[in-house]
């Protein structure tokens, strides 16, 4: 992430951008640190204009390599948002100024949009990670949906796949936004069942939940 971006928008819609608050730009810098493992390609998109007076996102995906290694024929597994909603005047529905907003999206193992606990596992991921990453916050909410799909006809693509989906926002208690970036992006590897960072298994294929099979 590169510590010179910064995103956001001026109250009001103004035509110049204004300095962010201060409590935002300290989110913004923390941000600015998030390196992410090497099979999560991250970068910065446009981020929601009316949600907020001030915004910032990043968007994420994992593909897998085919073909001569050029990344233009690469199978995309997982992508995902990361969103940062502030405003400097508190929100009732936030109970804070800072709003985190997170979607992934991942292809996932057929049989387990069959598997009840499923949902439970996947929104459990999110809940460990934000603990795990020190990442203050509260008034969490969210969703996880498991969509199967059958193509039929010249449509690209397996014949039947199964994606999961996890929409999540929660009320950042501080500025360490780092944390809160961190436990989204283990997430989005568990969703696209990336091995444990540092770990590289030889020999063997995805499977969700961060397991190989």
């Amino acid at each position: 992430m590169d510590p010179q971006r910064r995103a956001g928008r001026a109250p009001d819609g103004d035509a110049e951008r204004l300095p962010p608050p201060a409590e935002f730009q300290a989110g913004l810098d923390a941000l600015a640190t998030v390196r992410a493992r090497r099979e999560i390609q991250l970068e910065h998109i446009p981020a929601p204009q009316r949600l907020a007076p001030w915004s910032h996102a990043i968007g994420a995906r994992v593909a897998e390599p085919v073909g001569d290694g050029s990344g233009e024929d690469d199978l995309e597994i997982a992508s995902g948002r990361f969103i940062v909603l502030f405003d400097p005047a508190g929100h009732e529905a936030w109970d804070g100024t800072t709003r985190c907003v997170g979607y992934v999206s991942a292809v996932t193992d057929e049989t387990m949009v069959d598997d009840q606990m499923f949902s439970e596992v996947a929104w459990s991921w999110l809940v460990e990670a934000l603990v795990d990453h020190g990442a203050d916050h509260h008034s969490l909410g969210g969703t996880v949906t498991r969509t199967a799909s059958t193509r039929f006809g010249d449509i690209a693509g397996p014949e039947h796949s199964v994606d999961v989906e996890i929409r999540a926002s929660w009320t950042a208690a501080d500025t360490d936004l780092d944390r809160h970036l961190g436990a989204w992006l283990e997430v989005l590897g568990n969703a696209a069942g990336l091995p444990p960072p540092g770990v590289h298994l030889l020999g063997q294929g995805r499977a969700p939940g961060g397991s190989t099979s």
